[in-house]
């Protein structure tokens, strides 16, 4: 059966090439029917939280990927924190100690620092000299017995070559002799994050790891110590990295890096999980909108890119506007009511037609529920303030005259409907012999404060009658 995981490390919110790396996984198990495992790498003691891990799971949730086997939905191969599994870990490592396959090494960090040095003067890649390497174990035992500290080196191999066979890069071949016997337990009594990965992939029985590109120089010593236990690795995948526009890594400065500041922005999770299909994979046909469920269907990990994938906030920007006009607007709705109280606007107290009928107009000529808020106080707080620019160029004498002379029509339009408004402005213009432009956006001014709205008639109509009237006369009031 196909097994899967996705292992983050709660040290900050989920990334957006975590979130990449999650999702590949995810559509990976639901296309051949198979097992996607949440686990909690949380042995960076120092820096992993409690709060990143609810954070990264919330984050994961909102984005529609569910897995199987988790920290919340537990499984057979649990604990799926990496922190309450330590006993099982230190187990395999006094298996590889009494093989002789791994070491004591009582070396100080000042012994280590000099070889570090000598490295340096030659200028070559620093390798540890494996001077404890034939310390017997008795010896050892006794030494730690006396106070001594110690970390444990695996032995690994000093001669041929280690082969990654990856499903995406084919064979790719490290040389041993570059290769250390790197440490799997540290003086502290606690595992090394190579050593931790392989001992519960293989208890999890994880078919397939599907990670980021920068893993695959980790996965060399991963299958030094799947070969020290004997264990059959798993296959590999390692997905593109995901770079900046100028081909840099990606940062805060290039604007929200993290699932959890897309949705403060406005994005909508369809929007972002169309998006990522797109980082290092394409559905074909030169398609850029495809569903979650459609994915599921045409992913294949042989057609996933070994080239960087280049992140384009434009392109997910464009992703979201179409989605935001596509969604259903009682779920919109529902969607706004957060980011509206942001902005101190209670949309619960307004009745929901009208609120829908406003999402409906507002919708067209933004990208981001962030935006549609922006676009639409004014339909829910009459106490808006006039742009400054607008007043000068439109609240003119001349005007607001026809603006007066229009208002007695205007409240006898049956219906008030945009194509009845507009009729009457048109016609009015032309009586008061002034372009019906000065009307339109003298009046767009008044029941709005803005120099730019979606269509006029058409706000006029979702206003109402007597709200437009209430609004033109409080604007003469104070200009006329």
């Amino acid at each position: 059966m196909v097994r899967v995981r996705f292992a983050p490390s709660p040290t900050g919110q989920l990334h957006i090439g975590g979130a990449r790396t999650a999702l590949f996984n995810y559509l990976f198990a639901k296309k051949h029917n198979g097992k996607f495992i949440l686990r909690i790498e949380d042995t960076d003691l120092e820096r992993s939280r409690e709060e990143w891990a609810e954070g990264i799971m919330k984050s994961l949730k909102w984005l529609g990927i569910e897995w199987d086997e988790g920290p919340d939905v537990g499984g057979d191969f649990g604990p799926y924190f990496q922190s309450q599994r330590k006993e099982i870990y230190l187990e395999y490592i006094k298996k590889l100690l009494e093989e002789g396959k791994a070491y004591y090494c009582f070396c100080t960090q000042e012994e280590i620092e000099r070889e570090r040095e000598i490295s340096r003067q030659q200028k070559i890649p620093y390798k540890y000299s494996k001077k404890c390497r034939n310390i017997s174990l008795e010896e050892a035992k006794k030494r730690i017995e006396n106070g001594e500290k110690a970390v444990v080196r695996i032995k690994a191999p000093v001669e041929g070559t280690t082969v990654v066979h990856d499903i995406i890069r084919g064979d790719v071949e490290f040389s041993n002799d570059q290769l250390d016997d790197f440490i799997i337990l540290k003086s502290d009594g606690n595992p090394t994050y190579n050593f931790v990965c392989v001992i519960d992939d293989y208890l999890m029985k994880i078919s397939h790891v599907i990670r980021a590109e920068e893993h695959l120089s980790n996965t060399p010593k991963q299958l030094i110590i799947y070969e020290a236990l004997n264990i059959q690795p798993p296959q590999f995948a390692h997905v593109p990295m995901i770079l900046a526009p100028d081909r840099s890594k990606l940062s805060k400065r290039h604007g929200a890096t993290s699932v959890e500041e897309f949705f403060e922005n406005g994005y909508l999770k369809e929007a972002i999980v169309n998006y990522l299909l797109l980082l290092g994979w394409s559905p074909g046909e030169d398609r850029t909108i495809i569903s979650l469920e459609e994915a599921i269907q045409k992913f294949e990990l042989e057609k996933v890119s070994k080239n960087a994938a280049i992140y384009d906030i434009n392109k997910l920007t464009w992703i979201n506007g179409y989605y935001l006009k596509e969604t259903d607007l009682d779920d919109l709705y529902e969607r706004m009511k957060y980011f509206y109280s942001k902005k101190g606007i209670d949309i619960s107290s307004f009745d929901k037609e009208y609120v829908k009928s406003v999402l409906k107009l507002v919708r067209e000529k933004v990208k981001t529920l962030v935006e549609v808020v922006s676009a639409s106080t004014y339909f829910f707080d009459p106490n808006y303030e006039y742009e400054q620019k607008g007043v000068e160029k439109y609240f003119t004498a001349d005007n607001l005259k026809c603006l007066q002379l229009l208002l007695g029509d205007l409240k006898n339009v049956q219906p008030f409907s945009a194509e009845e408004i507009e009729k009457l402005v048109r016609s009015k213009a032309e009586e008061f012999n002034t372009k019906a432009a000065n009307l339109i956006h003298t009046i767009r001014m008044c029941i709005s404060g803005r120099t730019v709205t979606p269509g006029l008639f058409e706000m006029m109509e979702v206003l109402g009658k007597d709200e437009v009237i209430n609004r033109i006369e409080k604007t003469l009031k104070i200009f006329a």
